[in-house]
């Protein structure tokens, strides 16, 4: 294998960085965007919505159509609609234009996700490539943590422009990086669509996707409502929300390594752990939910627990898509976002008949479903194995 730069794992990281920032910062500008364009809230949440709605549905598509394309290209041409979309952002004075350059990147982001992971994964000996795909994943929670907070802190004190410049420079530095560090990967044998849509007739795939689902419903169903819930259950006042949000996505970053680590000893226990972990942890966040100082303690707990369910869903989903890894990872991206919105949606209607704090149950009922639906797989697996043995004997 010719030697890499050892940089580059870090760079696909930053380009992921870059994604993220892209698509979760505008959530924290949206006062500005509704001020900028003269235009109701509720039309600007249509640039958040149709973001997550276009990744969900091309995700798998646009990275089958992109499986013969030399990965190089894929990730430089990805990063480099990112960084002019955020140049867009900054400059356009026509609503409908910065809509238009919401749903053109997020085409390219399941396809860059999908390509960085594998690329990823093969610039590094086998026996490191876990490691490696943890270190791009680090791009998603630093995103959350610095990304998303930073982007409307530049929007608040300085200007919007600046805010959104700022994700454009971020996606040319990767782009730079890409470009001068990443060799060329021309796809040697190209894989038939029919090849990679044959993983979709597994069944054991289909119960991994179920799992991935329920594991993002489980996470989003009550992190979507965070500060809601820090202020009307443990009285929080929106400086000490933002702290915990900072904190949140802070320790998101040690917690992806905790649970890269795991997963490396071993998938299987790891992901069977993993919803009964947060199940407990949601029942920690409802009995001490009033308490304040007990409440910190929790959050940084939930945080590392949180940004588990990243990459132990894509783990468990891609044990069975080895054999078409990048049209895998793509299906991870759009199943994880129907998840996001699932759970999104349940909890919204939740809290709107049963009260803000006891939307609780609704994680924890999501996360039992997501540990049910893994312990079906894994005695469906094994029934199967048996099977196969008494054939050979």
């Amino acid at each position: 294998m010719k030697k890499v730069n050892p940089l580059l794992i870090i760079i696909l990281a930053l380009g992921v960085f870059g994604i993220i920032t892209t698509e979760m910062g505008i959530i924290g500008v949206l006062p500005q965007v509704t001020q900028k364009f003269n235009i109701s809230s509720s039309q600007a949440g249509w640039l958040v919505s149709i973001f997550a709605l276009v990744v969900a549905i091309s995700g798998p598509f646009l990275t089958l159509l992109a499986s013969g394309i030399n990965r190089k290209v894929i990730l430089l041409t990805a990063v480099l609609i990112f960084a002019i979309s955020n140049i867009v952002y900054a400059y356009t004075t026509m609503f409908e234009v910065m809509l238009i350059f919401r749903i053109i990147p997020a085409i390219f982001h399941p396809v860059f996700f999908s390509v960085a992971l594998v690329t990823a994964a093969q610039l590094v000996p086998p026996e490191k490539s876990t490691k490696a795909v943890t270190k791009v994943f680090a791009g998603i929670t630093v995103g959350f943590a610095f990304g998303v907070p930073l982007t409307s802190y530049l929007a608040d004190k300085i200007s919007l422009e600046v805010a959104f410049l700022f994700g454009a420079v971020v996606s040319i530095i990767a782009f730079v990086g890409i470009l001068a560090w990443l060799p060329s990967m021309p796809v040697k044998e190209k894989m038939s669509y029919g090849k990679q849509l044959g993983i979709l007739r597994k069944p054991l795939l289909w119960l991994n996707v179920v799992t991935v689902i329920f594991i993002f419903a489980a996470m989003f169903s009550v992190y979507s409502y965070f500060a809601e819930y820090l202020g009307q259950v443990t009285h929080m006042n929106g400086s000490w929300i933002s702290i915990m949000l900072m904190a949140f996505g802070i320790i998101m970053i040690f917690g992806n390594f905790l649970f890269g680590g795991l997963l490396h000893k071993s998938i299987t226990k790891t992901v069977i752990m993993f919803p009964l972990l947060y199940a407990v942890t949601y029942l920690f966040v409802y009995y001490l939910g009033s308490y304040f100082i007990p409440m910190i303690i929790i959050i940084i707990i939930w945080g590392a627990v949180h940004s588990g369910g990243l990459i132990v869903s894509q783990a468990w989903l891609t044990t069975e898509a080895r054999e078409a890894p990048e049209f895998g990872n793509s299906l991870f991206i759009s199943f994880s976002n129907l998840g996001i919105t699932i759970g999104t949606s349940i909890g919204g209607w939740f809290i709107s008949h049963s009260g803000i704090h006891q939307l609780i149950w609704i994680g924890i009922m999501f996360s039992l479903l997501a540990f049910l639906s893994i312990m079906i797989k894994l005695k469906i697996s094994k029934s199967s194995e048996r099977g196969r043995k008494g054939i050979m004997n």
